[in-house]
């Protein structure tokens, strides 16, 4: 039996939840406090959510669990077959974790800080993560997902643009707030569909 550490509202669980559920696959969830982290330290020697436990190998970070999860279990796939197809999903991947998702990090920092949110670079961070939804909506023109059949781009994606529609009235997490500010949008229809789609899928 799969083993998954989690707190609530964790952007990265929730890729790893919509992976899962995708694949069929049953797995007893722990729940953490997000104020003591002690569970996960102890199995994982970090301590950050996702975790997840495979029997002898435990596997901290989410993309590292999508690749195990697809590794072990390729049916259904969340990559392309086709080699030069599976590539760019895994450019994707790569631009979506070191580079969009670079500005709302820095933000939620800087916010933390105490930083002014009008100073100049703080309200550039905030403009940046609004102008990408452009490139989201004109991927999703003509399909009805990222690259077209569900897959590992939307399983990456979609717990962070899933704050352009909606932020739960007891999400507490600052970089939750900061991306539903920066992402919320009327503009970007596809995007906003494309969410809605996305959220009907289950999750485990």
């Amino acid at each position: 039996m799969l083993r998954l550490y989690r707190f609530p509202y964790s952007t990265n669980v929730e890729r790893v939840a919509l992976a899962l559920a995708y694949k069929g696959l049953e797995v007893e969830s722990v729940a953490v406090d997000p104020g003591d982290r002690s569970p996960v330290e102890a199995i994982s020697g970090q301590p950050l959510v996702p975790v997840l436990v495979d029997g002898d190998l435990v596997i901290p970070d989410s993309t590292a669990i999508l690749e195990h999860l697809e590794a072990r279990h390729p049916d259904p796939p969340l990559y392309p077959a086709d080699p030069a197809r599976r590539a760019e999903a895994r450019i994707f991947v790569a631009w979506f974790n070191r580079v969009w998702k670079a500005p709302p990090n820095l933000l939620t920092d800087a916010l933390d800080e105490g930083r002014d949110p009008s100073e100049p670079e703080l309200v550039a961070w905030g403009e940046e993560v609004h102008a990408l939804l452009d490139l989201f909506d004109a991927l999703l023109d003509g399909r009805d997902h990222l690259m077209g059949d569900f897959g590992i781009a939307d399983v990456v994606a979609w717990p962070f643009l899933r704050y352009a529609v909606s932020l739960d009235d007891d999400d507490t997490d600052r970089f939750h707030h900061v991306l539903a500010e920066h992402l919320r949008t009327d503009a970007h229809p596809r995007v906003v569909a494309w969410v809605e789609r996305v959220a009907r899928r289950p999750m485990a």
